[in-house]
């Protein structure tokens, strides 16, 4: 495809949908998929079909619009309405929609009360949910069909990465660095002097990796990313891998998550068919291409050492630092392991430029992120919002707090490498910086309400059981300290805990913390430091009474 073409598919694929009186889109991910949404768009299309209205009105999936408590959703766009939500859906409710709704619409009606009877499931799109989220990442979602790389164009699709061809390798470094984009996966590292330092190796063979292992409990955000827009995440690995002259990209993504490697393999394919994927890529006499590999779902493969070993078909043990992968990675080349979130910001740094994404966040955290908002929370599902909103605004002015009588009691961020933060904290802003001073981190999004009745020594020991489980035992600090801590742990759950046990547990959690090998080690304590630094009341609680000595 020559780069004029993509403007003239992207033009045609928005005539044909500004021609149509409703278009339709049902979100498609794996939530609401599970709750039917493929039988709403079939009986959509049905219905449509029996009024001979397939002419008029356009239905289509979309990515997941966010509030997956309200599931299935679908969002009517038409030309004398403005754009309506609505929740809950069946596909008998689609079949009231079409005959109450869309037929009228679509045969020229103009509706004093466009959702009728329906009513009670219309979501508000100006409510505090959607109104306080900023859109860069999850932008396509809601509009965007992830099926149809058409689609993608219409939405300026490609067009960073054509900006980039036009760029040298340097020259995109310093836009990413200038933009303030950081590593989404956890660690935060500057994305743009990562691809620096591989560019700056000299080697015939350079690989990009997109980490799409997303393991932390409650956390889906990669997922509904790869599933939702998974041409953003295509394009965002092709502008890195042309900062850094790479010659190969590699998906890495766990078989957990089938649709979203589904989604990836159809979008590899597309881009391929039309010529952005391949040799002579618009023309520029570059070219590069994807292979997908799937996890059997370890966590330690989050760490991009372990996660190389992987790929190369070994097993998934993490190795030590230096070499970084930048320098000796998968198979022994120079490559560059991003987050699925880091990717999917690229095009839209590369196409709005650097000062755009900059002016969002703070300081030293630019741009937005994109958090999993689950447990105790009345309005459960996935969010994007500006670095710099506060936790407590993230928890009860988007998320409506618990939604029952029982008052939040804190949270928990950054998943088993994260920390607990207790609700007299939630006035600090979403940072890097300041969850690490709370004891927390921002890792890959997660972020877990828990409420009154929820104990936190229960839940750190549940964070810590996972960490040893998911343990590759390769070092000692890890797999003994993570081992006996837990059974400290379990001692103090069952009422037979001691002071002592508790000096004991920061002794170890400091040991893992300065002698683990990886990542998992270093931080697998902090779930249970951070709730005995906030909730340590808690944890004496517990321990064992002495016994009232004999008169």
């Amino acid at each position: 495809m020559k780069p004029e073409e993509l403007e003239v598919k992207a033009a045609a694929e928005l005539a044909k949908q500004q021609a149509m009186e409703v278009r339709l889109v049902c979100c498609s991910s794996t939530g609401c998929q599970s709750s039917g949404a493929a039988d709403i768009v079939a009986r959509l299309k049905a219905d449509l079909a029996a009024k001979g209205l397939e002419g008029k009105v356009q239905v289509g999936g979309t990515g997941c619009m966010g509030l997956c408590s309200k599931g299935p959703l679908v969002r009517m766009t038409s030309k004398a309405h403005e754009d309506i939500l609505f929740s809950e859906m069946t596909p008998d409710l689609a079949t009231r929609l079409v005959d109450e709704v869309i037929a009228p619409i679509a045969g020229g009606e103009k509706l004093d009360d466009p959702v009728g009877a329906l009513g009670a499931h219309v979501v508000d799109l100006h409510a505090a949910f959607f109104a306080m989220q900023e859109r860069v990442v999850l932008s396509n979602n809601g509009h965007a069909d992830p099926e149809k790389l058409a689609d993608y164009l219409v939405h300026g699709g490609y067009q960073g990465l054509r900006k980039a061809l036009s760029m040298s390798a340097e020259e995109i470094c310093q836009e990413v660095l200038a933009s303030g984009l950081r590593g989404r996966g956890g660690a935060g590292y500057p994305t743009g002097l990562k691809w620096d330092f591989a560019r700056r190796m000299q080697s015939d063979v350079k690989y990009v990796i997109c980490n799409g292992d997303e393991g932390d409990p409650g956390a889906f955000m990669d997922r509904s990313v790869l599933e939702g827009d998974p041409h953003a995440v295509l394009e965002g690995m092709m502008i890195a891998a042309r900062a850094m002259n790479a010659t190969n990209g590699v998906f890495y993504i766990r078989a957990e998550y089938p649709l979203a490697v589904d989604r990836i393999e159809k979008a590899i394919r597309q881009a391929r068919q039309a010529g952005l994927v391949g040799r002579n890529i618009l023309n520029s006499g570059w070219s590069f291409d994807f292979d997908v590999r799937l996890g059997a779902g370890a966590f330690v493969c989050g760490e991009e050492t372990a996660l190389i070993a992987s790929v190369e078909g070994k097993r998934g043990t993490p190795r030590p630092r230096p070499p970084f992968p930048s320098v000796k990675g998968l198979w022994d080349k120079p490559s560059c392991v991003n987050n699925v979130e880091t990717l999917a910001n690229v095009p839209r740094i590369l196409l709005k430029g650097a000062e755009w994404f900059a002016a969002k966040g703070t300081e030293k955290s630019k741009g937005t992120k994109v958090f999993a908002l689950t447990g105790k929370i009345a309005h459960n599902g996935l969010v994007e919002v500006p670095m710099g909103i506060t936790i407590r605004e993230i928890v009860e002015t988007i998320g409506g707090g618990t939604g029952t009588d029982r008052k939040v009691k804190g949270v928990q961020t950054g998943g088993p490498s994260g920390g607990m933060i207790p609700e007299s904290q939630f006035d600090t802003p979403i940072s890097y910086e300041h969850l690490q001073q709370l004891g927390s981190m921002m890792g890959s999004g997660g972020l877990i309400v828990i409420d009154d009745h929820d104990s936190v020594v229960e839940l750190a020991r549940f964070y810590l059981d996972f960490c040893v489980d998911e343990s590759c035992g390769k070092c000692a600090p890890c797999r003994i300290g993570g081992t006996q801590m837990l059974h400290l742990l379990d001692k103090i759950v069952a009422g037979d805990g001691t002071e002592e046990d508790i000096a004991n547990i920061r002794m170890i959690a400091q040991a893992m913390q300065k002698g683990s090998l990886c990542a998992l080690g270093q931080t697998a304590p902090n779930p249970v430091l951070s709730a005995l630094k906030h909730f340590s009341s808690e944890f004496t609680e517990r321990l064992k009474k002495p016994v009232a000595a004999e008169a």
